[in-house]
């Protein structure tokens, strides 16, 4: 029997109103779905923890290195919440969780839209890196014969807490501006043929359309996974699949598409 996948292309999918409920009921249904598929969600979150301990391991002196990896990242990212998306997509309509083509739906979003999205995460990221380190040579240039990683106390200066203030208020508005992109973007590229431009839109709209919901919601990620990386990144293999099927189904709610 084959098993079919390929995306379809349909009408746009209109905007729903979610509430608090939901982003629990979401949770529930994202730790049902990690428990019932435990062997992917593990495999796709290997993928940050080890990339999150080599990046803590070299980060001591080779800054290149580090800088490199951590352009990989939000190259990965996508294709790694994809797997997430359609083992949840598989579960729902109670499909087979046949790994040939779990890893095969992503492997053939190289040739559509998700790498595109991918693009535009990395030039944000690239953006926001050039900001934060303009906003801090702002502030703290004058500083600049102070040794910054041992040096503390430079930072509890008026420039410093100053500096501190602003990149955590810049950040935020730029973390969740990214956020908005892609909260619902990818999960819809990976089930329409859509394209990325018209995605991130939509994504952003909802996000617009449900503001109380969706700062929760981006507060509850921040906070799980800063949580789960207390412990070398080990709490990730946890955190990181039940946020991902909880986003698929996030996006099932919020994504209402035309005749089911």
């Amino acid at each position: 029997m084959t098993d079919t996948t390929a995306p379809d292309a349909s009408p746009i999918p209109k905007i729903a109103r979610i509430t608090m409920s939901d982003l629990r009921e979401v949770l529930v249904l994202g730790w049902h779905d990690f428990r019932r598929a435990p062997t992917y969600g593990l495999i796709f979150s290997a993928v940050y923890v080890l990339g999150g301990l080599f990046l803590a391991f070299v980060s001591s002196g080779f800054v290149w290195s580090t800088v490199i990896l951590a352009l990989g990242f939000p190259i990965l990212a996508p294709f790694v919440a994809v797997g997430l998306y359609e083992v949840s997509w598989r579960l729902e309509d109670n499909r087979p969780l046949d790994p040939n083509q779990i890893f095969g739906a992503v492997w053939r979003e190289k040739d559509r839209q998700i790498p595109w999205a991918g693009a535009i995460i990395v030039v944000y990221f690239l953006f926001y890196t050039f900001l934060a380190h303009m906003i801090f040579a702002l502030f703290m240039g004058l500083s600049v014969m102070t040794n910054i990683s041992s040096s503390y106390e430079a930072f509890f200066t008026t420039n410093g807490l100053t500096m501190i203030a602003i990149e955590l208020l810049v950040g935020g508005v730029l973390a969740f501006i990214l956020f908005g992109l892609t909260a619902f973007s990818l999960p819809l590229l990976l089930e329409k043929e859509i394209d990325f431009m018209t995605a991130m839109l939509l994504s952003f709209r909802a996000v617009q359309e449900n503001i109380p919901v969706s700062l929760a919601w981006a507060a509850m990620i921040a906070g799980l996974v800063l949580l789960a990386m207390i412990p070398a990144f080990l709490g990730l293999f946890v955190v990181l699949p039940v946020l991902g099927h909880a986003t698929w189904h996030l996006y099932r709610r919020v994504l209402v598409h035309p005749g089911g």
